[in-house]
């Protein structure tokens, strides 16, 4: 069996959502492009780090979407490869958007708006 449909039937047999089966497969394969197609069972724990450093660095993932991305990967390790990861604190974290900055956004558009249809 593939490991893609392995992760599927894990994740069915534990009752996942779809949603999440989705996500979660849609993560393993997008690690496994970004380490050249190599098999996860090849990867060590540097190179889960070095992907969630890519997600936060390079691509600038919001917090949220890079640990949406360690818990599919951690889940795969787990309970399809049954292998457990490591320390991966080496990792970039995503930054958390700025209360005030989203606050500031909707001040300004919001005083846009009612000058422009006032």
């Amino acid at each position: 069996m593939k490991l893609i449909e392995q992760l599927q039937e894990t994740l069915r047999l534990r009752h996942y959502s779809y949603r999440t089966e989705q996500a979660y497969v849609g993560w393993t394969k997008r690690y496994i492009r970004f380490h050249k197609l190599r098999h996860p069972i090849e990867l060590h724990d540097e190179h889960v780090v070095a992907f969630l450093t890519h997600l936060a660095v390079k691509r600038r993932v919001s917090a949220s979407t890079q640990n949406q991305a360690l818990n599919a990967l951690a889940y795969l390790y787990r309970y399809v490869l049954n292998r457990l990861l490591g320390d991966i604190t080496a990792a970039a974290r995503a930054k958390i958007g700025s209360i005030n900055h989203v606050f500031r956004r909707r001040v300004m558009y919001g005083t846009k708006q009612s000058l422009t249809h006032g």
